[in-house]
This record gives structure tokens, C-alpha cells and sequence, in this order.
């Protein structure tokens, strides 16, 4: 017999049970994916997105944009099929909500799940809401859970690529230069789940981490570049670490590093890229292909150097500048954090903090 799932809606503010319907991204009858966005809710003091926590065709959908909805009612079922009937359905009590710590936004599946298991809920994030995937995480990973931590098929080999576009296919031919690693696929919040690129498979979107974590793999890569948004970036990476996952440096086996330099995590190093003596590139920085990186340099955290940017000695680098390709950074120049230098710039003094030098001009002009 065919089964459903209900959608219902959470609780975004223990003291605002109430919140305003503010889209609906689906459609009755519509076949939707793990993942996919049903609708965004808005409260006086926040907002939040309710993805399907499973895939199905959307049965019974009872609102629509602009209504004032409930904790606990219930939006839609996502069925196994386009046939299912959906039974009637009432608001649940708000004391299921009750006791819940301050800020926590949580789904009814989740919440269910977790009082089930006996989760605490105070070890929940309350930055995002909490998923049913990201509490059986928690359950998984208990010290005394079966299958925890310590007993877990936990492979120190598998990586999982976060971002599949033109980035990430770089990334997928430095790890297998490597042949350290096995790639179990990507993490692409706009590819369709199990579609696949350079033959490995899409394997769902932001979500679909915690059940990946579930399944022992604790390593990943961030490939989205952040060339015109740096904040994307950063937010992969705090995605990552909010659960988990290390980022290992990644250095090409045609690239060359004097033995003196140092990597933070987080760094990828692409071919033909040479990094010099006693330089260093902090946390999430990219040497793209061919750049020249040259002694005692120092980058901070998620600098992104393009390919053929050459940097003379003792260059300082702040946190999320830009070099754009072919630029060349006279000797001990110090570039500000959020810098951009386009491309093919020649830049012979100092940066300052988010300034910006255009593409093939000298610095200062």
C-alpha cells in the first residue's frame, strides 16, 4: 500500500507559533526530489526554508502564498504516488513544541526522531534548521550507539566534493592525480540528484550531507571558488565544519612546494603551481594552475591566486583577496583582505583593504 510523509510546519519561534506562508515552490501533484524546496516561512524575527526530506508527488497541499499557518499543521504529503488520498488532517498541539531550547528551529519529523532516541536537544544547531538527517547523524554518531564513532565503517579514504561545476572538475582530476582518495561523488544544491559529472554522481544537495557523515565519510573539498561572491565560499565551509568534515590540503603531484613552506587545511594547489621557501597559504587559499608563489610569502585564509599571477617575495596577502590571472605582485607588497586585482595587472605598492586594481593597469595608476 502506498505511503506518505507530511510536511508540517515548524516551529521558528518558541514565543510566534504563527508564520507567514511567504512562498510556495510547489504545485499539487508535482514529483519532487530529497531535497527540493516546498516553501519559505517568515516570522517577526526570521526566516527558514522547508526542503523535502524525502522524494514523492505532492498530495493535499491545504495553503498557499500569503497564508498564516501554524506549528504542527501540516502543509502537504509527499506520497509514493500520484493516487495516495490524503486522510484529514489537524494542526498538532504546541506542547509538542514545548520545553524546546531557546532558538532552536526544528521539523516535526525531526523533533519526533529525536524524542524517540532520546536526543539532546541542546547539541542541535540553531543557525539552520534542524533536519530529521541531521538528528539520525547525531543518533549514529552517539559514543554509545551501535555503529558509533568508534565501530563505524568510517574509511579514511573517502572524500565527497562540494560544488560541480567547473571548479569541482578541476578538483576531480587532482584527486585522482593523487590516488590518495576515493571520491564517493558531489554535493551541488542546483544539480538534479543522481545525475552524474565526469562519471561520479550527484549525490543530493547541502542536506544530503549529515547522511554521507552517517555513512562514515568525513572528508570534503570545497569547490565553489567564490570569484564573484566570497561569502559562498565561506559558507560551504562553515556548512562542512557545523558538521563535521575536514578539508584536507590538496596538492597537485605536478605542482612543486619547497619542503619549507606551510599549508593550513583547506588549501588546493593545482598543476604546475609552485609555492617557494618558507611561504605560507592559510586555510581554504587556492594556488590555481601555474601561479608563482614566491619565499616567504604569506596568505591568509581563503585567498584565491588565478592562474599564471606571479607574487615576488614577501608579499603579504589578507583574508579573501583575489589575484586575477597573469597579475604579477612586485616584492614585499602588501595587498588588503578583499582586494581584487584583475587580470594582468601590475601592482607595485601596497593595497589597501578591498581595493581595486583594474585589469591590465600598473599599480599605483
Amino acid at each position: 500500500m502506498p505511503t506518505a510523509t507530511p510536511i508540517t510546519i515548524p516551529l521558528l519561534n518558541p514565543n510566534e507559533p504563527e508564520a507567514r506562508l511567504a512562498a510556495v515552490h510547489v504545485h499539487e501533484g508535482q514529483k519532487v526530489h530529497q531535497d527540493d524546496l516546498i516553501c519559505t516561512l517568515e516570522t517577526t524575527k526570521s526566516t527558514a526554508e522547508v526542503k523535502a526530506e524525502v522524494g514523492g508527488y505532492v498530495i493535499g497541499l491545504r495553503f498557499q502564498e500569503g497564508d498564516t499557518v501554524r506549528a504542527g499543521e501540516a502543509l502537504c504529503f509527499l506520497a509514493e504516488s500520484p493516487e495516495w488520498k490524503p486522510p484529514r488532517v489537524e494542526a498538532k498541539e504546541l506542547n509538542e513544541y514545548s520545553s524546546l531550547p531557546e532558538k532552536l528551529r526544528i521539523s516535526q519529523p525531526a523533533l519526533e526522531l529525536a524524542r524517540r532516541y532520546q536526543v539532546d536537544l541542546s547539541r542541535l544547531p540553531t543557525d539552520t534548521l534542524v533536519t530529521s538527517q541531521m538528528v539520525q547523524v547525531l543518533i549514529e554518531t552517539a559514543p554509545d550507539a551501535p555503529g558509533s564513532a568508534l565501530d563505524s565503517i568510517f574509511d579514511p579514504t573517502m572524500i565527497v566534493i562540494y560544488g560541480a561545476g567547473g571548479h569541482g572538475k578541476a578538483l576531480v582530476d587532482l584527486l585522482r592525480a593523487l590516488s590518495t582518495y576515493q571520491i564517493a561523488g558531489f554535493i551541488d544544491d542546483g544539480l538534479e540528484p543522481g545525475s552524474r559529472v565526469m562519471g561520479l554522481p550527484v549525490l543530493g544537495g547541502s542536506q544530503a550531507l549529515a547522511g554521507l557523515y552517517g555513512r562514515g565519510i568525513r572528508l570534503a573539498v570545497n569547490a565553489v571558488g567564490g570569484i564573484g561572491d566570497l561569502r559562498a565560499r565561506l559558507r560551504v565551509f562553515e556548512r562542512l565544519a557545523a558538521l563535521g568534515f575536514a578539508c584536507p590540503a590538496l596538492v597537485h603531484p605536478r605542482a612543486m612546494t619547497e619542503p619549507s613552506a606551510s599549508l593550513s587545511a583547506g588549501v588546493q594547489v593545482f598543476s604546475l603551481a609552485y609555492l617557494g621557501s618558507e611561504a605560507h597559504l592559510g586555510f581554504g587559499t587556492i594556488l590555481n594552475t601555474g601561479a608563482i608563489v614566491s619565499h616567504d610569502c604569506h596568505l591568509a585564509d581563503c585567498v584565491n591566486i588565478s592562474p599564471g599571477a606571479i607574487l615576488a617575495g614577501e608579499v603579504q596577502i589578507g583574508k579573501g583577496a583575489l589575484v586575477g590571472m597573469g597579475a604579477t605582485i612586485n616584492l614585499r607588497v602588501k595587498v588588503g583582505a578583499g582586494a581584487r586585482i584583475g587580470n594582468g595587472a601590475t601592482v607595485k605598492s601596497d593595497v589597501p583593504k578591498n581595493g581595486i586594481v583594474r585589469a591590465g593597469t600598473i599599480w599605483p595608476e
